[in-house]
């Protein structure tokens, strides 16, 4: 069995898997409250259920809000610590690419000033394959790279700042159950993924926070 959990953007969830058998699973869409709802979620999906009986925990580690992925790398690490079991990062565009069975899939996260978390994948039959690493681009680069695909689904917190902005006629909205991040995607994506100690778990940034970046324009860096 697996746990999978996701706080990295504006919504959180919680799923406890068995191969493809989703045991049980929580979605909620509440603001960044995650520090609050997170281990309530986990301990209702667990329900009935021992973390001796866990393989591993699967957590979203980045991209995504900096305080959402700290909470969410932290809870996993806490709960390995204390089970002595694995853990497996995810990236949360890889999570949402595990929402759809087939296309083209860009998943786009709002990083601010028109920029976006992001990453292509290709999808045939639920099988994701990955067509760029995670990255930070404008919304004018991310426009010339689609512009060259028949249909591009757009998924993500991003994914409505995006399609209204990106002017391509190509590019689709995913439907509202498929547009988050969600831990079913997460646990999907983990299946083949190493399972490491919970001590080499870390959150994986693609910018420095706003606070940094302010900080180094004071230093004249």
């Amino acid at each position: 069995m697996l746990l999978s959990f996701d706080s990295s953007a504006v919504t959180a969830s919680a799923a406890l898997t068995d191969g493809d058998r989703v045991i049980k699973s929580e979605f909620i869409n509440a603001g960044l409250t995650h520090s609050e709802t997170l281990l309530p979620m986990i301990k209702r999906v667990m329900e009935g259920y021992s973390f001796d009986e866990l393989e591993a925990i699967a957590v979203t580690s980045g991209p995504g809000s900096f305080t959402g992925v700290r909470i969410g790398v932290a809870t996993a690490k806490g709960l390995a610590f204390n089970a002595d079991i694995s853990c497996v990062g995810i990236s949360t565009l890889e999570a949402i690419a595990h929402n759809f069975e087939n296309g083209i899939v860009c998943a786009v996260m709002d990083a601010r000033r028109m920029q976006f978390y992001n990453a292509l994948f290709s999808v045939k039959d639920g099988n994701v394959t990955r067509m760029c690493d995670d990255r930070a681009i404008s919304i004018e680069e991310l426009k010339s790279e689609l512009s060259k695909y028949d249909e591009v689904i757009i998924a993500g917190d991003g994914a409505r700042l995006c399609y209204e902005n990106i002017g391509l006629e190509n590019v689709v909205l995913a439907d509202e159950d498929k547009l988050y991040q969600n831990a079913v995607g997460v646990s999907k994506a983990a299946e083949n993924k190493e399972r490491i100690p919970a001590e080499r778990l870390i959150p994986v940034y693609l910018r420095l926070s706003q606070a940094e970046r302010e900080l180094k324009l004071k230093k004249g860096e």
